[in-house]
């Protein structure tokens, strides 16, 4: 559910404590319009609701039975280290609260706490939240409104794509569209039929790599009865099936030399001879070529002739690597897990923290066939509502080995965490003249989550 006047769903906060009258106390103190509050008083309930559920913030008292608060807070961290656990207890002690945050605990509060102090303590977890939850309502409204023809991407690249679509799909008679392996180039052949004149003409597609080479010619150019042995009755080829359409070849860079030849009259004049046959037909026919290999290097090495490259290159369109599309990652995988999610009849919301960052850490050899791949594998496997790290094909899983662990030296380019992290926080301080609560502002940390930072670091005010 959104918010009437922001578009934006509540924060879903999940309160944890054994005690039903603190559960109560708590609850009321934070009861707000825009706060989704869900209270259990067994950890275990809670913890269940929280691995299906992924609420943003975690507020859970430390002492309980059966499963305690830093138990508690180790699972969520493991499990999704972008939901912000606070935790909090009547038995304060400086070597808990060190622990808690050396665990990744976003705070930790000396019970009981008025609910005015609760309310300050948790407003810059909440502020993080909600940018957080608008920046994703403007992620999905742009992954809704990043679909071009069938095609998703809002990068730069694909931008240009787009554009280059729409002003050269009126005109060509013949292109030639390049690219990697995967990367959408039927897709492309798809826009350009729909945008160019040839509507009104079917689009015909031909796999020259999944051709025989003694086939070629009867498939592209029909024959007749008798042409050769196995030819009993008349055959129309895909040229003439395409008149007044477009005929897509997909991996040109796979047709025979001899072929070519033919192909490369067809082009020029717009006419087509059945094999065995004396007589030629006219066609009105737009010819799209796509490839993944270099032609140009084929022609060095006489395996394309060059006179059939020019024809088809007087204009000639890229589809761009996956790699090459910068941000279109998120927009993409959440194309691909609503479209498997409706297929096979699942509420699947998106990817963990951690797991998506497993995808960043990919190369994407495949482009973006292998991201169809990959997703459509954990949409079958996932079992709750958010995709995890074990839902994802072992390929991918094994780049889990390539995180930095906490024994290897960083990358001279980057330094370590620890230097960075002290050079942030003298900054803060610096900026706010050594001022603890604006600098605790500042980093969107609290000030005992500050002061615990500042004596690691060895700083003071």
């Amino acid at each position: 559910m959104t918010d009437r006047m922001t578009g934006v769903r509540p924060i879903s906060v999940a309160i944890i404590d054994d005690r039903p009258a603190s559960l109560e106390l708590l609850a009321a103190a934070l009861r707000r319009d825009d706060l989704q509050l869900h209270c259990f008083a067994d950890p275990e309930l809670g913890l269940e609701f929280i691995l299906d559920r992924q609420p943003q913030v975690v507020l859970t008292d430390i002492v309980m039975p059966g499963l305690s608060g830093m138990e508690l807070l180790e699972r969520v961290v493991e499990f999704d280290p972008s939901i912000d656990v606070v935790l909090m207890t009547a038995f304060y002690s400086t070597e808990s609260a060190v622990e808690a945050i050396r665990k990744g605990a976003a705070d930790y509060l000396d019970k009981p706490i008025a609910p005015h102090a609760l309310r300050t303590r948790l407003a810059p977890l909440f502020s993080r939240h909600r940018a957080r939850l608008a920046a994703l309502e403007l992620e999905k409204h742009v992954a809704e409104n990043a679909v071009f023809a069938d095609m998703v991407g809002n990068s730069p690249a694909m931008w240009h794509l787009y554009s280059q679509i729409q002003r050269i799909a009126p005109h060509y008679r013949a292109i030639l569209v390049s690219g990697q392996t995967g990367t959408g180039k039927e897709l492309i052949a798809k826009a350009l039929h729909h945008f160019g004149p040839g509507t009104q003409g079917p689009l015909v597609p031909l796999n020259c790599s999944a051709l025989v080479e003694s086939l070629f010619e009867s498939e592209l150019f029909g024959h007749v009865k008798g042409a050769f042995t196995g030819a009993t009755q008349d055959k129309v080829g895909l040229f003439e099936h395409a008149h007044n359409g477009t005929l897509f070849l997909d991996e040109i860079g796979d047709m025979p030399l001899a072929t070519q030849g033919k192909l490369l009259r067809a082009l020029q004049d717009q006419e087509i001879q059945r094999l065995g046959s004396l007589q030629s037909r006219k066609v009105n026919v737009r010819v799209i070529a796509a490839t993944h290999r270099n032609l140009r290097a084929m022609i060095a090495a006489q395996q394309f002739r060059e006179d059939l490259f020019y024809r088809l290159s007087m204009i000639e369109l890229k589809a761009p690597s996956l790699l090459e599309r910068d941000g279109d990652l998120p927009l993409l995988t959440r194309h691909f897990v609503a479209r498997f999610a409706s297929q096979f009849g699942k509420s699947i919301t998106g990817l963990t923290y951690r797991a998506q960052l497993l995808l960043r850490q990919h190369d994407w050899p495949g482009n973006v066939r292998e991201l169809e791949n990959v997703i459509g594998h954990a949409c079958i496997m996932v079992m709750g509502s958010l995709i995890d790290i074990g839902d994802l094909p072992e390929f991918i899983r094994g780049k889990q080995g390539q995180f930095p662990v906490a024994d290897q030296p960083p990358p001279p380019e980057f330094g370590s965490l620890e230097k960075h992290e002290r050079r942030l926080l003298a900054e803060a301080l610096a900026k706010v003249n050594g001022n603890q609560s604006g600098a605790a502002r500042l980093l969107r940390i609290s000030r005992d989550t500050l002061r615990y930072r500042m004596k690691k670091h060895g700083l003071s005010s």
